[in-house]
């Protein structure tokens, strides 16, 4: 593996876990025409599959994979090959499941919107973490807080809805109308 994000002479390998087949071919060609190998899966199943045959320098992991967890295949990957550096990319972030992705493996965890330059950039940090980032943010509405305790027991739950429900203190059909609103 390179020490650099960008590739240097032999190509980089890149493995791109994601289950919208446009988004996924976007990044695919993005990082191609960057000069990456890239392997793509839709499922955490798939992207074990590829595992099997080969080790990559880099991953891009969706944490929502259908009905599955992206946290499964990171925890997957890293215990494969440690040395892979593996950004999460989401489009239901929470402080749990950034938590959960760096403990399992992950170097970095990005919101979507993320382009292949914020991905590249998050390769190269390596997984160091930045002391100059401002603790001093915005309080969280009371909502975000709420959603983050919901998502964090889904986590614990393995995002069995039922468990979940039963132990938030919810009815189930109640933590079924909550998650429509904001989908995990």
């Amino acid at each position: 593996m390179t020490d650099s994000a960008a590739p240097c002479g032999d190509s980089a390998s890149l493995l791109i876990v994601e289950d919208d087949p446009t988004f996924a071919r976007t990044l695919r060609r993005s990082f191609e025409r960057r000069g990456y190998r890239v392997s793509s899966a839709a499922s955490p199943e798939e992207a074990e599959r590829l595992c099997a045959a080969a080790d990559f320098d880099y991953a891009v992991v969706d944490l929502k994979l259908g009905a599955s967890s992206g946290l499964s295949v990171v925890q997957m990957l890293h215990g494969r090959a440690p040395q892979t550096r593996i950004v999460v990319l989401t489009g239901y972030a929470s402080i749990a499941t950034a938590v959960e992705a760096i403990k399992l493996g992950a170097s970095h965890y990005l919101a979507k919107p993320s382009n292949t330059d914020d991905i590249e950039a998050a390769f190269a940090s390596g997984g160091e973490g930045d002391a100059s980032v401002p603790v001093d943010g915005r309080k969280s509405s009371i909502k975000t807080l709420e959603w983050e305790y919901i998502h964090g027991t889904l986590v614990e739950c393995d995002f069995n809805i039922s468990e979940a429900a039963r132990r938030l203190g919810l009815h189930r059909r109640t933590l079924a109308r909550k998650l429509e609103k904001r989908q995990v």
